[in-house]
């Protein structure tokens, strides 16, 4: 297989909001570059890019597929990304390792919010884009009524260079305003007849290929200086002009196709080919130390290993960028990330599930490797003498939560082993084992993103599991001061046990005075301040305890026996054992015996008066609320607000964003246990949102009052 040098290279992800034809039109884009014989389909779940398991019985794409095609002598790789919100971590993997977003509209719904999210997406990871108008033939597309709604949304940098002669149900030819030629198609798509453009169809021909020249212009000084004086490009002027505005986002170019009736993909595949960004017009990424890496074919070899998948009857495919140097079959590397060598025995370019063997891969192309000793997603291979290490990807914040466990309880171990597993295969499948909760934890994008985990955990790995209400992470205050003292004593035989702790407790905020004086009902107490230790708390806040005995009541070594006993109620509060928090203790007083006294009796005394002073401060719980962004169509923010508003949400503000409408909450977390599906639901499947942690609050009294009862009944059950 011919070998393919950096400036042949075009690394490009599909991407694009659920329902806009990427997996049908990846079908065409294999056809045409002759990959297949013969185009699959969806429904019938014969599609290159759909083929694992999950995705044909859910029939959707879950996991990013890669192919290549050649172009006018230009590899294109393409990552195929699934739409769903749900999976969007396959888009920043896919965009963390090519150069040009290609995000495919489906013209008969023009901009959705899943096509405004992955744009943003792109804006905030900086990624080159064009738009491919999808759907063309669809009977409702009214295509300049598309075109404005591009523009709308992304603004005059979204640039038309071809325009439909008629769309809708009779679509079969465009005109090309980059070629100024008119491409017209049989029934059953493929190559396009090239001919002159029709005269009623001249006038807005010359008005958008000005448009385009203008706007290729304007990415060039000695271009736009040529275009003042002549008025006119060439095509690979145009065409120059077009690469350098896209790789600095300054141009959106717009292409049609129709993917079911194979129609504008050869053109669209030579478009990429001369337009798209090659991998040296992208900024260089850099390695963890910040160092530039440049992709050069002679440098030292460096792979970064993108994504991980697990096949039947194969084992794990590891997928990779060659981040530098020429990458050879046979060639050792040592693992930067992780230690020790491995060897590359066979590499590979693969079309889905079909790989096909390569002698050598140069910088910036995209390869595989099967069965690596100790490789994992993130991990980088270098040559001898080298240390790079490469960790670009960052992923969105889940937005969903489940507990797991295994039906047999026996197999806690295993399962927690084939998480581990496949959360290398996707980054946004998020395990944790909750010390606080003692729950283990899985998160992800979406209802359907664990409902996925759980298929493959059934269904492939033949482990049941179940889901199970995450638990929230309350945390347990106190509003006033109080006072409480406690005995601890036992005598059975021979040395017993004795301890007595009086203290007093109250809410710890930064900046306090120290204490002083105190007065509970006609008792007054002056505390001297002996020692001062302040403990932060893993979960947030602090403990703060000050040694306030005098007279030696209590001796020193026994004050870490009760700063313990107060740790082990902070850690399982009296109300609900939750952690508590923002609590300050004064050890004041107390009594030991000669003999009976030990640690273990301070450490219980001191816990027992804790508990019944904190008990006694008018205690709070307080709950996890989160800052929640919404963005949805106008025509159903009410249904949203009123949704929200049911949820204990404090509407903080609304705004419109290209046409979007944005809606900011405050919400506790109890209540977006289900949020994803509920909004899918509600808006039939248009509107998205994100979440990100903001504080802790004091709960509503009712629902202070049911926590109690809840964890009262709890306890008998015990």
């Amino acid at each position: 297989m011919k070998v393919y040098n950096t400036n042949e290279i075009k690394n490009i992800s599909l991407i694009g909001a659920k329902g806009s034809g990427k997996t049908t039109l990846v079908e065409s884009i294999l056809f045409e570059g002759g990959i297949i014989k013969r185009r699959g389909s969806v429904d019938a779940g014969t599609t290159v890019s759909d083929y694992f398991p999950v995705e044909k019985e859910y029939g959707y794409s879950v996991f990013s597929s890669i192919f290549n095609v050649e172009k006018n002598g230009k590899k294109l790789n393409i990552i195929d990304c699934p739409g769903a919100d749900d999976f969007v971590g396959n888009t920043y993997t896919a965009l963390g390792v090519t150069d040009l977003g290609l995000i495919v509209v489906n013209a008969e719904n023009g901009v959705e919010v899943g096509t405004e999210n992955i744009f943003r997406t792109t804006a905030k990871l900086k990624k080159p884009i064009a738009f491919a108008l999808n759907n063309i033939e669809g009977e409702k597309v009214d295509f300049d009524n598309v075109i404005e709604n591009l523009k709308e949304h992304f603004g005059a940098k979204a640039v038309p260079v071809q325009f439909p002669i008629n769309s809708g149900a009779n679509f079969n030819a465009i005109v090309d305003v980059l070629l100024m030629k008119k491409l017209e198609w049989k029934a059953d798509g493929g190559a396009a007849t090239v001919s002159d453009i029709p005269a009623e169809f001249q006038d807005k021909a010359e008005e958008l290929h000005s448009a385009l020249v203008e706007a290729a212009a304007e990415n060039d000084e000695a271009l736009m200086d040529k275009f003042f004086e002549e008025g006119e490009l060439s095509a690979d002027e145009i065409r120059e002009g077009m690469r350098k505005g896209i790789s600095d986002r300054s141009l959106y170019p717009i292409v049609l196709c129709s993917a079911k009736h194979n129609m504008g993909i050869d053109r669209m595949l030579e478009f990429l080919s001369n337009v798209a960004p090659e991998p040296t017009d992208t900024p260089a990424p850099e390695t963890t130390e910040g160092v530039e890496v440049k992709p050069d074919a002679a440098g030292p070899t460096s792979l970064f290993f993108f994504k991980t998948s697990v096949e039947q009857h194969i084992g794990e495919v590891s997928y990779f960028k060659v981040m530098s140097g020429t990458l050879k079959a046979g060639d050792d590397l040592d693992n930067a990330t992780r230690g020790g060598k491995e060897r590359l025995a066979q590499i590979f370019v693969v079309n889905g599930n079909i790989r096909t063997a390569v002698e050598e891969l140069k910088a910036g192309d995209l390869g595989a490797a099967v069965k690596l000793k100790d490789v994992r997603t993130g991990n980088t291979l270098d040559a001898k003498g080298i240390d790079w290490q490469f960790d670009f990807i960052k992923y969105p914040a889940p937005k969903y939560s489940r507990a797991i466990k295994p039906a047999n309880e026996a197999d806690a171990e295993k399962l927690s082993a084939l998480l581990t597993k496949m959360h290398e295969e996707d980054p946004t499948w998020l395990v944790e084992q909750s010390k606080e909760l003692k729950q283990t934890i899985v998160s992800g994008q979406g209802e359907f993103h664990l409902r996925t985990l759980k298929w493959r955990l059934e269904n492939n790995d033949k482990m049941n599991v179940e889901f199970q209400e995450t638990k929230i992470p309350y945390r347990e205050t106190i509003t006033k001061a109080a006072r409480a003292d406690y005995r601890h004593k036992k005598q059975s035989g021979g040395s017993g046990q004795f301890g007595e702790v009086h203290l007093i407790v109250e809410p710890y905020t930064e900046g306090m005075p120290e204490p002083d004086t105190y007065k509970f009902g006609n008792q007054e107490f002056k505390l001297n301040v002996r020692d001062k230790q302040e403990i932060p708390l893993e979960w947030g806040g602090k403990l703060v305890v000050y040694n306030c005995i005098v007279g030696g009541a209590i001796d020193a070594r026994f004050i870490p026996a009760i700063v313990k006993g107060l740790m082990d109620r902070i850690e399982q509060g009296p109300l609900t054992g939750s952690y508590a928090r923002d609590v300050r203790v004064m050890i004041y007083d107390g009594k030991m015996h000669p003999v009976d006294s030990n640690e273990i009796s301070f450490r219980l005394a001191g816990r027992n008066a804790f508990s019944q002073a904190f008990k006694s401060a008018n205690p709070k719980i307080l709950e996890p609320v989160y800052d929640v962004e919404v963005l949805t169509p106008g025509d159903i923010m009410g249904d949203v607000m009123s949704d929200l508003q049911g949820r204990r949400a404090i509407i903080m503000g609304m705004d419109s964003e290209n046409g979007i409408e944005k809606l900011k909450a405050k919400v506790p977390l109890k209540e977006m246990s289900s949020y994803s599906t509920s909004l899918s639901s509600i808006t039939g499947g248009r509107a998205s949102f994100s979440m990100q942690f903001a504080n802790y609050e004091l709960v509503p009294a009712d629902v202070q009052e049911r926590l109690l009862k809840e964890y009262e009944a709890q306890q008998q059950e015990d």
